[in-house]
Order: C-alpha cells, then sequence, then structure tokens
C-alpha cells in the first residue's frame, strides 16, 4: 500500500499529513512549532511513523509553509509549493467547485480566488495580526476563557456590541473598554467576531469577488464564532472541512502525489531522519549590492541545503540530486 507525505510548516504550527492513494487521510498531526521548528519535525515525524500501518510505503513528500524549503531538504521532498497552491490544491480535492478560499492562521490570513479549478486570484495579509489565531488566543486567554468554547459563547450573544477590529491593539482596548461598560462577555466576544471579519474582508478581502462555495480552513476555521459572522457578512453559506486545520499538509501530499506519478520516483530519505543531527547557520553574501542573507541546514556536517539567494549562486540542488 502506498500514501503520500505532506508537512506544512508554519510560524505557529507544524501540520503533517499522510494520504491513502485516493486522496483519503490515513493521519494527521497538529504541533506547536515554538520556534523549534527542525525539532518539532523531527519528532511530528517520528509519531507520525508510529501511527502507520505495517507495510505502508511512502511514495511521495511534499513540503509547504513559511518553513517549507527546510522541511524538503530535511526530508528529501519531491515537491516544495507555496501556501497559495497547496490550500487551492486541498479546498479542491474536498469541494472540486469551489470558488473562495478562506484562509487563517496563527500569525497571517489569506484569500484565495479559484475559478475552474484555477487560482485567479489571491491576497495575503502577513503584517497585522488581527483576526489571526494568536490574537484569538491572546484574548481568550485575558478572558479567562478555554480557546475551544471562544466562539460557542459568540453564538450565545443577543446583544453584540461594536469592537474596534482595525487593530490588535485597539480591538483589545476597545474589549476592556465594553467589559468595563458592563457589556456581557457573550456579546463582547460576538463583537470582536464581527470585527474581525470586517477587518478580513476589508483588508486581505478587498476587491474580491467572493463567489459560492466558499471554503474555510486554517486554525481559525474551528472558531464557530468567526464562521458565522463570515456567513452573516457575505450573506452565503461558508463551509469548513472536516480536516480544516491540516489542509496546506493535504495540498502538499496531494501535490508529491502528482509529482511521483510523473517521475515514477521519489527522494524521501526515510523515518531515519528524525534521529539524525540537524543545525542551521547563515551568512552575507557579498556578491552583489543585493547582500542577500543566506541560510545553510547542515546534516552531520554535511550541507544539504541553502537558500534566501536572489540568484543560483549558493544552489546545491545539483549535489543534491
Amino acid at each position: 500500500m502506498k500514501a503520500y507525505l505532506g508537512i506544512d510548516v508554519g510560524s505557529v504550527s507544524v501540520n503533517i499529513v499522510v494520504l491513502d492513494e485516493t486522496g483519503k487521510v490515513i493521519t494527521g498531526l497538529y504541533l506547536r512549532t515554538q520556534g523549534r521548528p527542525i525539532e518539532v519535525i523531527q519528532e511530528g515525524l517520528k509519531q507520525i511513523a508510529g501511527y502507520l500501518p505495517p507495510g505502508l510505503e511512502i511514495a511521495g513528500v511534499g513540503t509547504t509553509g513559511s518553513g517549507r524549503y527546510l522541511a524538503g531538504v530535511m526530508a528529501g521532498a519531491d515537491v516544495i509549493k507555496n501556501e497559495i497552491t497547496a490550500h487551492a490544491v486541498a479546498a479542491s480535492m474536498i469541494i472540486p467547485n469551489v470558488q473562495t478560499v478562506i484562509e487563517i492562521g496563527g500569525q497571517d490570513s489569506k484569500i484565495i480566488i479559484l475559478r475552474d479549478g484555477i487560482v485567479t486570484d489571491f491576497a495575503m495579509n502577513t503584517v497585522c495580526a488581527a483576526g489571526t489565531g494568536s490574537f484569538l488566543d491572546q484574548q481568550a486567554s485575558r478572558l479567562n476563557i478555554p480557546i475551544d468554547q471562544f466562539g460557542k459563547l459568540a453564538l450565545k450573544s443577543e446583544n453584540p456590541v461594536r469592537i474596534a477590529g482595525r487593530c490588535t491593539v485597539f480591538a483589545e482596548s476597545d474589549m476592556i473598554h465594553k467589559q468595563q461598560m458592563g457589556h456581557k462577555i457573550p456579546d463582547i466576544i460576538k463583537g470582536l467576531c464581527e470585527a474581525l471579519v470586517r477587518n478580513y474582508l476589508n483588508n486581505v478581502g478587498k476587491g474580491k469577488e467572493i463567489l459560492p462555495p466558499v471554503v474555510f480552513q486554517g486554525g481559525v476555521a474551528a472558531n464557530v464564532g468567526i464562521r458565522a459572522a463570515f456567513e452573516e457578512a457575505l450573506g452565503i453559506p461558508v463551509q469548513v472541512p472536516e480536516h480544516f486545520g491540516i489542509m496546506g499538509a493535504i495540498g502538499a501530499a496531494q501535490l508529491a502525489r502528482e509529482e511521483v506519478a510523473i517521475t515514477g520516483h521519489t527522494r524521501f530519505k526515510g523515518f531515519q531522519i528524525t534521529g539524525l543531527p540537524y543545525r542551521t547557520s547563515n551568512f552575507d553574501c557579498n556578491g552583489c549590492p543585493n547582500v542577500c542573507e543566506i541560510v545553510e541546514i547542515y546534516e552531520d556536517d554535511k550541507v544539504i541545503g541553502r537558500w534566501g539567494s536572489r540568484c543560483n549562486k549558493w544552489d546545491i540542488v545539483e549535489e543534491n540530486s
């Protein structure tokens, strides 16, 4: 039995998934990055290996996310793709005629517009954390409410208050002000959900034609209050996939399956990489006025990957192919 491995390394989490040959999820994993992506990738792969049935062959590997190059050289990826492509592919697997993908993760958010299965437009918000998972975690902690109950409380609101949501600082101070005025917690949370959705649509979704079917994925999709606020603002249903939190990894695994179908072989190094020593270093290239910062990753004492250059001067792809 063949299967395909997808690894999505973001700023907040490392998501790993294994798909069977039909695209069904065999197992998936969500781990906090905690500023240690190499160790967490290794720990995640070690856990995944323990979940797999005997005799299962990993026939392809794909990586995505902000740490896709790091994960790619560690695992021996067959394909390394950006998050836009991976999330679009994953959404299309679940809903083949999807036209809009809303993705909100730990520290960024994005919108992807598809027409006839092809990405025609997209936008990302990576500057401000308003509306992302880390901000919602922070507010839930400040209110002493478990994050998994945050959205459910919003649905109990009968009179939501208006919260300034254009900035995390203003949103938090406005929430505190509304608390001091005596507003109920569910009304404040519902107001925050509505503010964050307004912020998303006015910034990330500005100028985009949002058509159904709409798929909502990323960690924040677990928040039913945010989902309800999107449906109310858009006036159309918003669908949340079963594996909403690991869709980037699912897309990466599917892309690996397609790549291996063409090449006929995989570069996957095997799960033994979980026990190998890795380290990274960096240096500035002074070969031209760009002065690129080059990042290197070592496996044992051998450089297995470099990235950060605007040219191919430091590429070592040929050495590893």
